[in-house]
């Protein structure tokens, strides 16, 4: 090819300019704006040492002395914390960006792990079939019917009782968190992967890579894989607001992260307990982040999934 040619060839961006999804991205104001509050947060979580104004979790920088003050713009306020603090002394701004951090790892990691643990069961069953695949369909309808919070309970009582003072609270949290979400979530993957399996396992390229005598799990993942991941990407878009806001439903009732190391949902459980006593502002701010985020996401995924749906266009 000469250089005039690959000189005519459009960009990476004038192609994906061209692609229905930019088109119907650029006409939804509402999705562009969920975006943009998307990629601020996930940039100021990312980047939270260098954006908060404050490091709440610094033992050594924390003063009694400036608990419970109000916003910057009520009395007896002080200009250097624009939020208020908490009851500790703790910028309530710094706490919601470094909390956003912790709610944004659990997510990330328990979608990815729920990903994974569910594409591969339904790649088994949809392409074993037979006992295997009854078998995981019937542990899957039963995983349905616990909840996340059950399973977080039995998880976490599982670790204190094998494993006893080995391992503490604070170093225990995050990983127990990511299991239980992980595992509640597992089952729409699953079912999503099994259901395009039994289509695509039944199509010539499949039956051509059996015939040449390619070992199942060479054609499951080389072959079948890559044509019924289609769906999972919205599935796991959506399914990041549903881990965030169960993260913040498990630590709110004090089975997720420590106070030490709050994330959106402790915070909220934190300031509660000051709710009615006037310091409305150590649970109002962070709950309104947590909201914002949770739609956010949602928005995001809801725009996702109807755009790659050739059905709804």
């Amino acid at each position: 090819m000469s250089v005039v040619e690959q000189s005519d060839r459009p960009g990476f961006i004038a192609r994906m300019r061209d692609t229905d999804i930019w088109y119907s991205f650029v006409r939804n104001r509402i999705v562009m704006l969920a975006a943009f509050i998307t990629i601020v947060i996930f940039l100021g979580a990312l980047f939270a040492p260098l954006v908060a104004p404050h490091n709440p979790f610094d033992l050594a920088s924390l003063s009694l002395m400036d608990s419970l003050v109000p916003p910057a713009w009520m009395e007896e306020s002080d200009p250097r914390y624009l939020l208020g603090t908490d009851d500790q002394g703790r910028d309530i701004l710094s706490a919601i960006i470094y909390g956003a951090r912790i709610s944004l790892a659990v997510g990330f990691a328990s979608v990815a792990f729920a990903a994974v643990l569910g594409i591969s069961l339904g790649l088994l069953a949809g392409y074993l079939g037979g006992r295997t695949d009854a078998i995981i369909m019937r542990i899957a309808d039963v995983q349905l019917t616990f909840p996340s919070i059950l399973i977080a309970l039995l998880i976490d009582g599982s670790v204190r009782g094998i494993f006893g003072g080995q391992f503490s609270r604070e170093d225990s949290a995050f990983y127990v968190l990511v299991l239980s979400i992980g595992l509640s979530f597992w089952v729409q993957y699953a079912r999503t992967v099994r259901s395009s399996t039994l289509v695509e396992k039944n199509k010539e390229y499949v039956q051509a890579a059996r015939l040449i005598g390619l070992h199942p799990i060479k054609i499951m993942l080389r072959h079948v894989l890559p044509n019924v991941t289609g769906p999972v990407l919205v599935i796991a878009t959506i399914n990041l607001a549903l881990a965030i806001i169960t993260e913040a439903t498990l630590s709110f009732l004090g089975v997720g992260i420590p106070s030490t190391q709050p994330s959106l949902g402790t915070l909220i459980r934190i300031g509660n307990d000051f709710l009615f006593s006037g310091e409305w502002w150590i649970t109002i701010f962070p709950g309104i982040a947590l909201a914002v985020l949770a739609l956010a996401i949602n928005l995001l995924g809801d725009w996702l999934r109807d755009v790659l749906n050739p059905r709804l266009r």
